[in-house]
């Protein structure tokens, strides 16, 4: 199945999940795309439950849920630590809403976006009495759309340079492959090490070093998940690595598999599910 690159950076085997579910990533309204990067809207009628699995943005997301058995909820859902993983059974949709890194704060002002990390709050105090069927029971996608613009209109989220200042940073680390060392960065960006931390403890909820990471191995699963070989040698030194087995030591800590077994077919990528346990499941997170 012939998948958009778009739509899977950072999903573990997309076409699998994309086989399985209807996964569309629609635009925000105008005035909120400073904030909002896309939602993401998840529907599935299984026969069989399948486990997805995300190694995660540094992106905060605000997650309307009506999971089988469940009745539906609304969730902040901080950066995980760790690979995201979610049980998929029955039927059950999703609305999703991706904050670009150092967004969330527009809209929580009131505490540093490291607070929310690892989190998933139901119902959170933040905006407390939002009902998820305003957004889940429409009938139609565009409804959708139109309800969850309001919903983050209402929030009335204002600019903020320091919040503009992380994502610039972030995307120069997502977009420079030359981008290693935290100290380095820290410096050519005018920058000490301790005042780059505490911008990306406040507004991404991540510290740097953990940004660089999750890209490369974002990188290095697209190209495992590829039809063509990898020289994971050669791979290695594009991103970075001092050498392959840095590499593939990282990518097995976050993915749970080697990136051989990934790129043999995926083998034994459901065997993950134990590692970090079923938490949530993320759109291309």
């Amino acid at each position: 199945m012939a998948v958009p690159h778009r739509d899977t950076r950072g999903i573990v085997d997309p076409a699998e999940l994309l086989a399985r579910v209807r996964f569309r990533r629609p635009e925000a309204a105008e005035p909120l795309r400073p904030y909002i990067e896309h939602y993401w809207f998840i529907d599935w009628d299984l026969t069989e439950p399948y486990v997805s699995h995300v190694v995660p943005h540094p992106a905060v997301h605000i997650v309307f849920q009506h999971l089988a058995g469940e009745d539906a909820f609304v969730e902040v859902a901080g950066i995980p630590h760790g690979l995201f993983a979610q049980k998929l059974e029955g039927r059950g949709r999703v609305c999703g809403i991706k904050f670009r890194p150092g967004a969330f704060r527009s809209v929580a002002p009131d505490r540093p976006v490291s607070e929310w990390t690892g989190l998933r709050v139901r119902q959170p105090d933040v905006f407390p009495d939002t009902d998820p069927a305003t957004v889940l029971d429409l009938p139609d996608e565009t409804a959708r759309i139109a309800a969850l613009d309001a919903f983050l209109l209402a929030l009335d989220p204002r600019p903020d340079p320091q919040a503009d200042l992380a994502a610039t940073l972030v995307d120069r680390i997502r977009t420079d492959r030359t981008i290693r060392r935290v100290t380095d960065f820290a410096h050519a960006e005018g920058l000490s090490v301790r005042l780059l931390q505490r911008l990306f403890a406040a507004y991404v909820g991540v510290g740097p070093k953990w940004v660089i990471l999750r890209y490369r191995i974002h990188e290095a699963l697209e190209r495992a998940g590829a039809d063509d070989p990898v020289d994971w040698a050669g791979l290695a030194a594009d991103l970075g690595y001092a050498d392959q087995a840095h590499l593939v030591r990282d990518f097995t800590a976050t993915v749970g598999v080697t990136p051989t077994t990934y790129a043999q077919g995926v083998q034994g990528v459901q065997g993950v599910q134990g590692v970090q346990g079923v938490q949530g499941v993320q759109g291309s997170r």
